[in-house]
């Protein structure tokens, strides 16, 4: 699929890997819709990105709020041509830890944030993208969704985290075998240890310790690498159902 004058929308957009993608497939030429709860860092990205961006104040778990913003970016830009999924939690506790077990509620929401989330958006991205007209191959969109290496090789404390980002890597053929009678591609990207806004609260100290452990590049992953894999995959229709470790070949130790 080209990317030039096509419209994608963009969860976890207002920050970290989600505005790296924006702002990649904007450059590129293509329509963006930023979807987030953090709506001033949101608003603030699509007025720095100009008329061919939105934002649209979306919680992926609310079934409203993402609907309306298909619907927001389908009125705007005339169509919706791929999704992006970013948002996503990483929560720290463990099974048995000294205050007792890991608490139901952190896990349900990890859960409900991260896969059901990410369900979420596939599903009503789906439905938008059935109604566009295919290309020469017969292609109506493609959906690009993030899990991690924790789903993998999840540390300890990780447990909620790697469950949720395993049911995304999971999901990734049976929906693709579904959406292919639509021509719609579904991808996911697995990334290892990433400059995100959440390892940006790390020590140096910290910082420096996660990068030694990733074997080559020796260093922590850069969005803008992110968002180049997600215009490959957007590019490149041999790509589907499968699930990509973007990582510099890290394994993750158990502590």
């Amino acid at each position: 699929m080209q990317i030039a004058g096509h419209t994608f929308l963009i969860t976890g957009g207002a920050s970290g890997l989600g505005a790296a993608t924006a702002r990649r497939l904007a450059a590129a030429g293509a329509n963006v819709a930023i979807c987030d709860v953090a709506e001033e860092q949101g608003r603030k990205l699509a007025r720095e990105l100009g008329a061919r961006a939105d934002f649209f104040r979306t919680d992926v778990t609310d079934e409203a709020q993402v609907a309306g913003a298909v619907a927001g970016t389908r009125k705007k830009f005339g169509a919706l041509h791929g999704a992006v999924s970013c948002a996503g939690i990483a929560p720290g506790e463990r099974v048995l830890g000294r205050g007792g077990p890991h608490r139901l509620d952190t896990f349900r929401r990890a859960l409900d944030i991260n896969l059901v989330g990410t369900f979420n958006v596939l599903r009503l991205a789906a439905q938008a993208m059935e109604a566009n007209t295919p290309d020469a191959e017969g292609e109506r969109g493609v959906i690009v969704n993030t899990a991690s290496v924790a789903a993998y090789d999840g540390q300890v404390g990780q447990v909620a985290y790697g469950a949720s980002k395993a049911g995304v890597a999971g999901m990734t053929l049976p929906a693709a075998r579904e959406l292919a009678r639509l021509g719609v591609r579904v991808m996911t990207i697995a990334p290892g240890i990433f400059e995100t806004p959440m390892v940006a609260g790390f020590t140096p100290e910290l910082r420096q310790a996660l990068a030694a452990q990733v074997p080559f590049p020796p260093r922590l992953g850069r969005p803008d690498e992110f968002a180049a894999l997600v215009e490959h995959i957007i590019v490149n229709p041999m790509l589907n159902g499968e699930v990509i470790r973007l990582d510099g070949a890290v394994r993750l130790p158990p502590k």
